[in-house]
């Protein structure tokens, strides 16, 4: 029996002072598959491990297809998924930027993203085959949160609601914040970040993460982008 009950495609990035620092921010490495130390940081409106505990079980990363339960084997899986890649270019863009979306900081790319939107919606229909239908009691909680009915068309389509022309590349930092907690996290942790954020930011590989029975994200393989 396959020790992981979903799979998704996501970006994270290489080993580094980058990677480092924000597997220490949220308390978890998906690579090592172990908790880590938060780092210290001033000025935070509350502890680190009440301001991270949403994103921490999904490791650093940014989403290309979300999560998703196997209707086949993951050897299938691995297969498309690495020919896929050998099929793609890297893409690369100025830099990242921290910044709030709705009530939650992430990272999100500088730039022209057009061709890192071109690859995550190649990846959502390239690897849907893979894809379990989502039951109702899933549907029911994704539409909970107010979709428009494109959104709602994509969650049909594709079992997720942020894909194709509602994709947005973000690297979640923090769960949702009120306005002013938000802003002082932002204010406390951008000097930590803004020495390590890769400039420019490319995306060379895809990496498959398996989600375990806990619900932590585990990274299982890199797939280099050699198209």
């Amino acid at each position: 029996m396959d020790e992981f009950k979903r799979y998704a495609i996501y970006y994270a990035p290489r080993p580094g002072g980058f990677a480092e620092f924000c597997a220490d921010w949220l308390g978890w490495d998906p690579f090592e598959g172990v908790p880590r130390v938060h780092p210290a940081v001033d000025g935070l409106p509350r502890p680190i491990p009440e301001i991270t505990e949403a994103p921490r079980k999904y490791g650093f990363h940014g989403t290309i297809k979300p999560p998703f339960r196997l209707t086949g084997s993951r050897a299938e899986l691995t297969a498309d998924l690495e020919a896929f890649c050998a099929s793609r270019a890297p893409v690369e863009m100025p830099g990242l930027r921290l910044s709030r979306l709705g009530g939650f900081l992430a990272l999100v790319p500088e730039g022209d993203t057009a061709a890192l939107s071109d690859l995550a919606g190649a990846a959502v229909a390239t690897l849907d085959p893979h894809r379990a239908q989502p039951g109702e009691t899933e549907l029911a909680r994704r539409r909970a949160a107010g979709l428009t009915p494109q959104q709602d068309a994509y969650l049909v389509q594709w079992g997720y609601p942020y894909v194709m022309e509602e994709f947005r590349f973000h690297l979640t930092l923090t769960g949702n914040l009120p306005q002013e907690e938000a802003e002082a996290v932002r204010a406390a942790l951008a000097p930590h970040l803004a020495p390590l954020l890769p400039v420019p930011f490319r995306i060379e590989d895809l990496c498959l993460f398996g989600e375990a029975e806990d619900g932590r994200f585990h990274l299982l393989h890199r797939y280099t982008l050699s198209g």
